[in-house]
């Protein structure tokens, strides 16, 4: 059985609190909208935010691979939505978990495909891919408050049946949705620098045997 130095322990430790710091603080500042500039009809604060948890799993992917990177999701999704259920609704916490699972493992395949590319490339399409999937699924099931096609019932009701309280947040969820892909657009962008700049440490970096 291979036994994790205790480099292996900080740094996963180190990623592990940086995923739940992120998701958890997105949580709860998703319900907040960007008022600024006559923004608050399409971003809310969490758009700032929430987008860091691709460049987390990146290098995450980067310094342990893909099962340590699928860990470190695993573990932040478990952590940030416990938390969640008592600072967030549970509706929110509910859509941040599907939505950071699917696109959070859509970005380690994708990242891993493209890892011997360019390293720019890998993060930066992987992010732009599963920041839509998460967008989509995030803002459609978080915010919208009709009747779910083919259900017959609003997401309000069918939690209900579960004996999970829920009042809808009536927000304007599809304007938010594309506005808050615009600004993960950016950030993964703008990610690319820390990222090659943590990863140029993490190369540097002496590293002992597993």
């Amino acid at each position: 059985m291979t036994v994790k130095t205790k480099i292996n322990r900080r740094d996963f430790t180190i990623a592990l609190a940086a995923m739940t710091v992120v998701v958890l603080s997105s949580n709860i500042l998703v319900q907040y909208p960007f008022t600024h500039m006559g923004l608050g009809d399409y971003l809310t604060w969490g758009a700032f935010t929430y987008p860091f948890s691709f460049l987390v799993t990146d290098l995450s992917n980067r310094r342990f691979g893909q099962q340590g990177a699928r860990r470190v999701v695993y573990a932040g999704f478990v952590l940030a939505v416990i938390l969640s259920v008592v600072l967030a609704t549970p509706r929110i916490a509910m859509a941040s978990g599907m939505a950071f699972l699917a696109a959070q493992l859509l970005d380690i395949r994708i990242f891993a495909g493209l890892r011997d590319k360019a390293w720019w490339l890998p993060p930066f399409v992987s992010s732009v891919i599963s920041s839509a999937l998460d967008t989509a699924i995030f803002f459609s099931f978080a915010f919208y408050c009709g009747v779910v096609p083919g259900l017959g019932l609003t997401i309000s009701d069918a939690l209900g049946t579960f004996g999970i309280a829920d009042q809808c947040i009536a927000l304007p969820w599809v304007s938010l949705a594309v506005a808050d892909y615009g600004v993960k657009l950016g950030l993964a962008a703008l990610s690319i620098a820390p990222y090659g700049a943590i990863l140029a440490l993490m190369q540097h970096r002496p590293r002992r045997a597993a």
